[in-house]
């Protein structure tokens, strides 16, 4: 019998479906909630746009091509933008599950993508440490391919992730978590363009010992997906489903502290960049630094550079997000930031 599209989605694809079978399991993000059980300000919520009061703008909206199927509901995503609360720095070692599987994913409406993902999803799991955590990142490669894992930031060269961990194999890496800011992690194994633009990267969030400021925390990472196999992108989205943000904004309290965790680890455009509307953000490049380094409404990333934004919505509404560069937003890259 014929398996459904909303069937195929929730066992992540062909792929998924075979590692439920074979009994594989991600504990890793799970682990991560666990841990990090402490009281925190409130996640983002998400809503149905049609249950706000204040519409959105006629002509606003982008093509049905690159809106989320139909089924997808809100909240079914909050793990990939929802980073776990800040924790005190531990003696204990911390330890993430990155395994990776071949599976497919229905990226936007109709449109489905064949991905290498670390823990099952694009993008993977958020990690977040403080600084100073020892680190044990294991690495159970469930595809035919060969992969690694290597993260950005300072640690000892023999845990860069450069080795091959092969179909079957198992590799577990061990480092301090460090310097303080925003590092991204992906597979380093090539053609470096095949293995990331299949999705196989992430966030890692490295936390000062004094936590920042409270605020409401996102993690958003730019994706591009080539659905037709040409080396060019079809499809791109803020983690990993395109359109989902602009069905399913955001959600914040009017005049209370944001915080964007942003990264761009779209292949092989050579740059993205990231533009709120309406508002002005202080900007905090790699996130390695205290103070801002700029108040600006826009900052460009190369593949792989990342910030950490923070701002105020001043007064309730909707506020639009998306790249500066119009193919990106007009092919599933555009959300909304609501105020309430």
């Amino acid at each position: 019998m014929a398996m459904r599209r909303r069937d195929l989605f929730g066992l992540g694809g062909l792929g998924g479906a075979l590692g439920l079978l074979g009994g594989l399991a991600w504990p890793g993000a799970k682990r991560i909630a666990a841990k990090y059980s402490t009281a925190a300000p409130e996640p983002p919520r998400e809503f149905d746009c049609g249950s706000d009061p204040a519409a959105a703008p006629a002509g606003a909206a982008y093509s049905a091509r690159f809106a989320p199927p139909a089924y997808l509901a809100a909240g079914s995503r909050d793990g990939l933008h929802t980073p776990a609360p800040w924790a005190p720095r531990t003696t204990d070692v911390r330890e993430f599950d990155l395994s990776v599987i071949e599976t497919t994913l229905e990226v936007a409406d109709g449109q489905n993508f064949t991905a290498w993902a670390y823990g099952g999803t694009v993008p993977g799991p958020i990690v977040r440490a403080t600084v100073g955590d020892r680190l044990k990142i294991t690495l159970r490669n469930h595809t035919h391919a060969p992969h690694s894992v290597h993260f950005h930031g300072a640690h000892d060269v023999s845990q860069d992730g450069l080795g091959r961990v092969a179909k079957g194999e198992e590799q577990s890496y061990e480092f301090e978590a460090g310097p303080v800011g925003l590092h991204p992690y992906h597979c380093h194994i090539p053609p470096y363009v095949r293995h990331v633009g299949k999705g196989m990267y992430g966030a890692m969030i490295v936390d000062p010992l004094q936590p920042r400021p409270a605020a409401h925390e996102i993690v958003l990472c730019l994706c591009g997906f080539d659905t037709d196999g040409d080396g060019r992108n079809d499809v791109y989205a803020w983690n990993g489903m395109a359109g989902y943000y602009e069905r399913y904004p955001l959600k914040v309290p009017a005049g209370e502290l944001v915080r964007i965790y942003l990264l761009n680890m779209v292949e092989p455009d050579p740059i993205a960049s990231f533009h709120l509307h309406a508002q002005t953000f202080d900007l905090y490049r790699s996130g390695t630094s205290a103070s801002p380094h700029e108040h600006t409404d826009i900052v460009s990333l190369g593949p792989a550079e990342r910030a950490v934004l923070e701002f105020r919505l001043p007064r309730r509404g909707r506020y639009m997000f998306h790249p500066h560069q119009s193919r990106m937003a007009e092919r599933g890259a555009m959300g909304w930031i609501v105020a309430i």
